[in-house]
């Protein structure tokens, strides 16, 4: 784990309304990392820590890739960043990575909205291991798919699905997701990465098929480190920290009810937090 102060920005792109990437300067942590780990950033003095997925490292270069989508305050206030500004702290990278081996059977790969975005470093890592990945990926409309072509270039099959039909099929991704398992074509794992409710079906989804499923979870985080325990989530009975031990998880012993219950906790809060006005800081 390494820790620095005011990495800058090097690039931003807008990528639909209220979602963006960012290449950062954060060379040591371009070099450790490992597809599945995410780090924390902290805009300021006052700010609160946002834990962000690395997306993709650029060794070379000594910068790491974060894709954001504009949920709350402190989003908001990084959506206001520009190439050249700096962040004050990044701490990285965090969490394991994922289990990279051949496997004997396909891996389908499945993203939904900005999931796709964790899920691409994972998939790309599992290609170049010589497996044979189908990808299944959905968003609400054509506007909020991400890294489609990223994720087309390391698929051997590529299936989109939107919402509203305005793109690929008009269809969830657990329609097609049934439809490859059903194919009789050893699957030997299913990586599902997206809104916690489209995961827990996922999960629904593959239970009756001898196919192991991984999640990468997104519960409440605080220090990513595993000290304040706001990250816990119940897998197979046993409590666990998605900072230290995930943020994969076999998807079938994750208590969905349990989570989604949880990630609502602060929402009150948050739509405070968004409204606030603070007037020492506009001084």
């Amino acid at each position: 784990m390494l820790l620095g102060k005011n990495f800058q920005i090097l690039e931003k792109t807008v990528l639909a309304p209220h979602i963006f990437s960012m290449w950062i300067q954060a060379p040591d942590i371009a070099r450790k990392f490992e597809p599945g780990q995410f780090l924390i950033v902290r805009l300021n003095e006052v700010g609160e820590r946002i834990p962000l997925t690395i997306v993709d490292a650029d060794v070379g270069g000594g910068r790491v890739l974060l894709l954001v989508q504009v949920v709350g305050r402190s989003t908001t206030e990084m959506s206001r960043l520009n190439a050249g500004d700096t962040i004050l702290d990044v701490v990285g990278p965090l969490g394991l990575g994922i289990h990279v081996e051949k496997m004997s059977g396909k891996v389908v790969c499945v993203g939904g909205g900005i999931g796709i975005a964790p899920l691409y470093p994972k998939a790309k890592a599992l290609k170049n291991a010589g497996n044979h990945i189908v990808s299944i990926l959905g968003a609400r409309t054509r506007d909020l798919l991400m890294l489609e072509q990223e994720m087309r270039s390391i698929s051997d099959e590529c299936i989109v699905c939107t919402d509203d039909g305005t793109y690929g099929r008009k269809a969830l991704v657990t329609e097609p997701l049934r439809e490859v398992l059903e194919r009789g074509e050893e699957v030997s794992e299913v990586i599902a990465i997206g809104p916690p409710i489209m995961m827990k079906f996922v999960c629904r989804t593959t239970a009756p098929f001898p196919t192991k499923t991984w999640v990468s979870l997104n519960p409440i985080m605080i220090d990513g480190t595993g000290m304040c325990g706001g990250c816990r989530v119940t897998s197979n009975g046993n409590v666990r920290f998605a900072c230290v031990d995930g943020p994969v998880f076999e998807g079938q012993g994750i208590d969905w009810d349990e989570m989604l219950s949880r990630l609502q906790t602060f929402s009150d809060q948050e739509q405070e937090a968004q409204n606030h006005i603070c007037r020492v800081r506009n001084q």
